[in-house]
């Protein structure tokens, strides 16, 4: 009980929409109706995620200001084998929340000498299980989903890195990645609690003027979806009606881009009108980690066949997953 109190009323804030609709209602306005509704669900994501996110990126930023590059690189260059990828997986984590924001890290870390595996490993989990993530899927989805999702998540990327390290593909980076300093390998000086503070603030101001028009588009959409879609015309596409349905979330989320922040609303609605779970989980990995634009920038670092064998892995991976949870989704919700 104590644990479902946190879920729905903590992180799910539950109490916010009762209090949104009571506010809606004394101004006339019936929230059982199609408009009504949407202008609830609109308010209440936006203000439940615009509040999660900030207390996140402060907390994740300030833990953050642990593991400048420097130190990164350090304990990264400390283990060898699997446990690097494991290692480089879990660094993702903390690091930042889309996938164009993960990539200059990527490349520094690749220009400082660390095995190509590994720094694949980072670049996969970072935008897709980062703690925020971890967060807002439990308050949406509850804590054995989030669990499952950030696990499986991890080993795509522990299994994608492992993957690229033995094919031995060095020789498809770009050369100015080896032939340039390493953009990373630079001693950071010690920072005071003030400076961690500070430095937390200014990611939350930073992060949140990027992601907050990301997060007004993701609400607009789940707030159609949750209200205007009709729920047979969902199941029937995203639905255990059309096995399909994993390939053609995967399909439509790469061309798009977003991070966690805005992609949970779509799922969040989908799910509520009968999409399977692994089909918006599915949809919401191949946004945050396969997006359009990350892989263009990413082009500009690692020659055609990497970037081909970095799209093919992840594509797969996260297809698999997305199967995975249709058949365990009985047992998790």
């Amino acid at each position: 009980m104590i644990w479902d109190f946190i879920q729905n009323q903590i992180l799910g804030m539950k109490w916010l929409n009762v209090l949104i609709g009571r506010m809606l209602i004394s101004f006339g306005l019936d929230t059982e109706t199609r408009i009504g509704g949407s202008i609830q669900f609109f308010i209440y994501d936006v203000l439940k995620i615009t509040a999660l996110l900030c207390i996140l990126i402060f907390l994740i930023s300030y833990i953050q200001s642990y593991f400048p590059p420097e130190r990164s690189r350090k304990i990264l260059g400390r283990f060898h084998g699997i446990w690097a990828n494991c290692i480089g997986a879990l660094l993702g984590t903390v690091t930042p929340f889309c996938s164009c924001s993960s990539i200059p890290l990527f490349i520094g870390f690749t220009s400082a000498g660390l095995s190509l595996g590994v720094t694949f490993s980072f670049l996969i989990s970072s935008p897709m299980v980062d703690l925020g993530s971890l967060v807002l899927l439990m308050s949406i989805f509850g804590t054995k989903v989030a669990a499952v999702y950030t696990v499986v998540g991890l080993v795509i990327a522990v299994i994608g890195g492992t993957l690229i390290e033995h094919m031995h593909m060095e020789k498809y980076v770009e050369d100015f990645i080896y032939e340039s300093n390493s953009t990373v390998d630079i001693a950071s000086p010690e920072l005071t609690q003030k400076d961690r503070l500070i430095y937390a603030k200014d990611q939350v101001v930073s992060t949140f003027r990027k992601v907050f028009p990301y997060i007004l588009i993701g609400v607009g959409i789940g707030a159609v979806i949750h209200n205007w879609i009709p729920e047979n015309v969902v199941e029937k596409v995203l639905g255990s009606g059309n096995p399909f349905g994993v390939i053609l979330a995967v399909v439509i989320g790469i061309p798009m881009y977003a991070d966690i922040f805005g992609t949970i609303p779509i799922a969040e609605a989908l799910l509520a009108k009968g999409a399977l779970l692994g089909v918006v989980l599915s949809f919401m990995m191949a946004v945050t980690t396969l997006s359009l634009p990350s892989l263009i920038m990413l082009r500009k670092a690692v020659k055609p066949r990497l970037l081909g064998t970095f799209i093919a892995i992840c594509t797969i991976g996260i297809i698999i997953v997305g199967y995975f949870f249709n058949f365990i989704q009985p047992y998790i919700i």
